[in-house]
């Protein structure tokens, strides 16, 4: 009896990565689908072409044309409601909440691994796949999610909020590869898009002006600018023009000596700024706690985390609280922990998981005291 091919449903971005997992999972056997989601209005999608980013109409072709080669279907699906409401709404709300956002996670888990993957399930296939580079195993019938070969390109830490359920259903078929093997690959069999530049910058964001972006679609909320001592120094238009660490843009005169924004109280709209040393940090808040395994984290083994996409992992000991909460304390102090980023914890090349960085529960007293202060 003829075995029957298993289905996989390629997100294709119409980028080298995507378009060459496309090609191996084909060459592996399998029965390729490849689905672009288009993410803006038509009107809109001129645009965003300008930052040499993703999901242009010419994206769009490129994918197809992939899918053409290797004898396989391709669909545009619309999830322009999905990206708005749980993506760039997001990214909105968390800006005039004080946090800075990661929009790649929201996409992830929220259009990737969780509509389309309901997507894929109308269309009856077998599995999901992206062009991540990172690397799903299986041990004892429990899946590990591992590094990518490629350090440089390592993309792991976007998928700290993966689960059991949906790391059965996903492949990632460029993980073991370097970069420059991917391109030689799409060379090899002329792909269309072999030497496409990689997507930069926020897919949204035409110009990458994130802050110009912010303003055009939230009102001037005015607030106070103090430093550690309390003392007002100038005041600001909103909380959403300010992050952790952010030096340029503070609208007051520093004196000579560098100023960075070190913690941002939304209750009262107040930005407090102070040198480069009030930014380090050993202690980390975090909520939404996501253990890979759906079991618990053997806290004897050496621990390393990450404080943001780029950082260095660092040493440092979990304790787990109620309510998917915990904190993670370093060895070494971290420079510019911020509420809205993750928190990715490793051990070893394993991901075994992650949260959301809160700000400290008592800094609420302080905001109280700081409002009898103005």
């Amino acid at each position: 009896m003829k075995k029957t091919k298993k289905t996989v449903v390629v997100a294709m971005s119409g980028g080298v990565d995507s378009s060459v997992a496309a090609l191996l999972l084909h060459n592996e056997g399998f029965n390729v689908i490849g689905v672009t989601m288009r993410l803006f209005p038509q009107s809109e999608e001129s645009n965003y072409s300008l930052n040499k980013s993703c999901c242009s109409l010419d994206d769009v072709e490129d994918a197809r044309s992939v899918c053409r080669q290797i004898d396989s279907k391709h669909y545009y699906l619309n999830f322009e409601k999905e990206f708005n409401e749980h993506v760039v709404q997001y990214f909105i709300s968390e800006y005039q909440k004080g946090r800075t956002p990661f929009p790649c996670l929201a996409c992830n888990d929220r259009l990737k691994f969780d509509f389309l993957l309901k997507r894929a399930e109308f269309m009856k296939a077998d599995y999901i796949a992206t062009g991540h580079y990172a690397n799903i195993k299986k041990n004892n019938d429990i899946f590990t999610l591992e590094k990518g070969a490629d350090e440089t390109k390592d993309q792991s830490y976007v998928l700290f909020n993966l689960n059991q359920k949906i790391m059965n259903k996903l492949k990632l078929p460029v993980g073991k590869y370097p970069k420059n093997k991917i391109r030689e690959i799409a060379e090899e069999y002329g792909l269309i898009n072999a030497k496409k530049p990689d997507s930069q910058d926020i897919c949204f964001i035409p110009d990458g002006d994130y802050k110009k972006f912010i303003n055009k679609k939230v009102s001037e909320t005015e607030g106070i600018i103090i430093n550690s001592e309390g003392k007002r120094l100038g005041s600001h238009k909103g909380i959403h023009n300010f992050t952790i660490g952010q030096r340029k843009g503070l609208g007051i005169e520093s004196h000579g000596k560098p100023l960075f924004v070190t913690k941002i109280y939304p209750s009262n709209n107040t930005v407090e700024v102070g040198p480069s040393n009030e930014l380090m940090q050993s202690k980390a808040f975090i909520s939404r706690l996501n253990i890979i395994s759906g079991g618990s984290i053997d806290a004897s083994k050496t621990i390393y985390a990450k404080i943001r996409y780029k950082s260095t992992p660092a040493i440092g000991k979990l304790e787990q609280l109620d309510n998917g909460n915990a904190t993670f304390t370093f060895e070494e102090p971290q420079r510019a922990i911020t509420p809205g980023q993750a928190l990715v914890f490793y051990q070893g090349n394993q991901v075994i998981g992650g949260g959301f960085i809160e700000y400290e529960k008592a800094s609420s007293k302080k905001e109280e005291e700081m409002a009898k202060s103005f």
